[in-house]
């Protein structure tokens, strides 16, 4: 094999769910540990994998889900590796050890099917920007994988009394025992965020963690009109 090209080849499976490289996941299928993963994210696999979009039980969870047009997900089954990504997108593993996550629904790439899931509803924000926010929260054990619009950033809000303020379209997860609240900015009205006038953010209090991206593209949140 060419040697420029040596740096590039898989390494050998050591984990269920991997790295290969900062934007893409290796994903080890095995017959009866299915994942789910959305739908489109699919970029090789080798093997015997079989794909199901939006199965039955993925519509029953997210029928509410706010596009109405079901989850966008689908059930990845077979024996062999699989590797997604999101146009090119940073790719963030998190094993969760019986904790919790909730997560940015188009920060969501693939998990376990195993994991208990279902959306959510994100209260605190409706009365400050006229919208809800809702996200899907993930728990159990088992691994989950999420996009990021360039290298995050992972706050540790346990660290000290102060409250964590992000920006609402910068967020990719938190841990769903947080304390949420939204804020308004006037001062800081040209400074956060992309829009003129009255700035707001979501407050973090308590143990847990925030991931953030460097991105505040709105076109990322997922959103319905309260």
């Amino acid at each position: 094999m060419n040697q420029q090209l040596a740096g590039f080849v898989p390494a050998p499976v050591a984990a269920r769910m991997e790295n290969h490289g900062p934007h893409m996941v290796k994903v080890a299928l095995r017959s009866g540990h299915d994942l789910l993963a959305r739908v489109g994210s699919m970029v090789a696999y080798e093997g015997f994998v079989q794909y199901e979009p939006n199965p039955p039980a993925v519509r029953q969870i997210a029928r509410d889900w706010v596009t109405g047009e079901g989850a966008p997900l689908m059930k990845c089954s077979g024996d062999g590796l699989l590797y997604l990504a999101d146009y090119g997108a940073d790719v963030v593993i998190i094993n969760l050890d019986g904790d919790a996550l909730s997560v940015n629904g188009s920060s969501l790439l693939a998990f376990d099917a195993h994991l208990q899931w279902g959306v959510e509803r994100v209260r605190g924000l409706a009365k400050f920007t006229g919208q809800g926010l809702w996200n899907i929260r993930i728990s159990g054990r088992g691994s989950v994988a999420l996009t990021s619009r360039g290298t995050p950033i992972v706050v540790d809000c346990g660290r000290g009394e102060d409250e964590t303020c992000v920006d609402p379209d910068a967020l990719i997860a938190w841990s769903p025992n947080l304390k949420v609240k939204g804020k308004r900015s006037f001062k800081a009205g040209s400074l956060v965020g992309r829009g003129s006038g009255e700035a707001y953010q979501m407050g973090f209090s308590g143990q847990g963690i925030v991931v953030v991206q460097p991105s505040e593209d709105s076109t990322d949140r997922l959103r319905i009109r309260g």
